[in-house]
C-alpha cells in the first residue's frame, strides 16, 4: 500500500471515530446530567469516558508485556461502561428532552444505584487510570534491536565454544609394547633423548643466579632413578608402588616418576613369572 492510500485510510478511519463519538456524546452528556452534572461538566463527561478509551488505545500500541495488558484492561473497562450508559440512554425515553433535571436510570432501586456509582465513578478512575498509563508511557523503554553489522561483530567476538565449532578430532594413540624387555630399553636409551632435548631447549635469560642459590644435586639419568628406585621401594607392596609415592621418594619430575614406576612394576611382573615357572 503506497502513501496517499495509507493516509486516505488513516482520515477514514479518524472521521469514523468522530462520527461515532459524537453519537456516543449524546448519550453520555445526557446521563451525566441525570446524576446531577451541570452544563459544562456534562459537555465534558464524554471526553472523561470515550477520550481514555482513546489514550489506552494509544498506550496499548507504544507498550509492552504487562504494562501493555493492563492498557487493553482499562480500554476494555472503559469501552464496556460505555456500551453500558448508551445502552440505558436508549432505555429512558425521559433522558431524551430538553431540559433533563435529576431522575432515575432504573425503576430497580439496586439497578439504579448500580448504574449512578458507575456513571460518577468513571471520572475518578480516568483521573487514576489516565495518570498510570501516561507515566507508564514516559517511562517505557523500547527494546534495542540490533543492526545486521553490529549482530554480526557480535557473533565475530563470541569465543570458539559459543559459536558451536565442532570439537578437534583427536588423533589415534598408538600402540606401545609393555613388555619388561622393551620398557627396559626405552629406559636406557631415554638418556640420550632428554639430554639432546635439554640442549636444544632455549633457556630464559633470568640474570644470573648467585652461586649460593645453585642446586647442588646432579641430574640424574633415567638409569641412575631406576636403580635408585629399585632399592628404595625394594619392600613396599605392588599396589604402593604409585607416579606420586615413587615422585616424592626420588624427588623427581612426575614424568619421571611414571616412567620408573612401569618399569619397576614389569620387572616385578617379570620376576613372580620367572619364579611360577621356576
Amino acid at each position: 500500500m503506497n502513501r496517499r492510500a495509507k493516509t486516505a485510510l488513516v482520515l477514514a478511519l479518524v472521521a469514523v471515530v468522530g462520527m461515532a463519538f459524537r453519537v456516543s456524546w449524546n448519550a453520555l452528556s445526557d446521563v451525566a446530567r441525570a446524576i446531577g452534572a451541570d452544563g459544562t461538566a456534562a459537555t465534558l463527561y464524554p471526553f472523561v469516558v470515550d477520550g481514555l478509551m482513546a489514550l489506552a488505545l494509544v498506550a496499548a500500541l507504544v507498550l509492552t508485556n504487562e504494562a501493555r495488558r493492563f492498557a487493553l484492561r482499562v480500554l476494555a473497562a472503559y469501552t464496556l461502561a460505555s456500551l453500558v450508559l448508551n445502552y440505558v440512554h436508549g432505555l429512558l425515553p425521559e433522558l431524551h428532552a430538553e431540559s433533563i433535571d435529576w431522575t432515575r436510570l432504573a425503576d430497580w432501586d439496586p439497578a439504579n444505584w448500580a448504574l449512578v456509582l458507575l456513571a460518577t465513578s468513571l471520572p475518578v478512575g480516568s483521573i487514576y487510570f489516565g495518570s498510570d498509563l501516561v507515566a507508564k508511557v514516559l517511562h517505557h523503554k523500547p527494546p534495542i534491536e540490533l543492526t545486521a553489522q553490529e549482530s554480526a561483530q557480535t557473533a565475530a567476538n563470541r569465543s570458539t565454544p559459543e559459536q558451536g565449532e565442532p570439537p578437534v578430532e583427536q588423533e589415534p594413540t598408538r600402540e606401545v609394547d609393555s613388555s619388561p624387555t622393551v620398557l627396559i630399553e626405552a629406559i636406557e636409551a631415554r638418556p640420550q633423548l632428554v639430554a639432546a632435548a635439554e640442549s636444544t631447549r632455549p633457556r630464559r635469560a633470568t640474570g644470573r643466579v648467585p652461586a649460593a642459590a645453585r642446586s647442588i644435586r646432579p641430574i640424574r639419568t633415567d638409569a641412575e632413578l631406576l636403580g635408585e628406585a629399585r632399592s628404595l621401594t625394594e619392600s613396599w607392596p605392588v599396589e604402593k608402588l604409585t607416579g606420586e609415592g615413587i615422585r616424592k621418594a626420588l624427588r623427581t619430575s612426575p614424568a619421571k616418576a611414571r616412567i620408573v614406576r612401569e618399569a619397576l612394576k614389569a620387572e616385578r611382573e617379570r620376576d613372580e613369572a620367572a619364579a611360577v615357572a621356576g
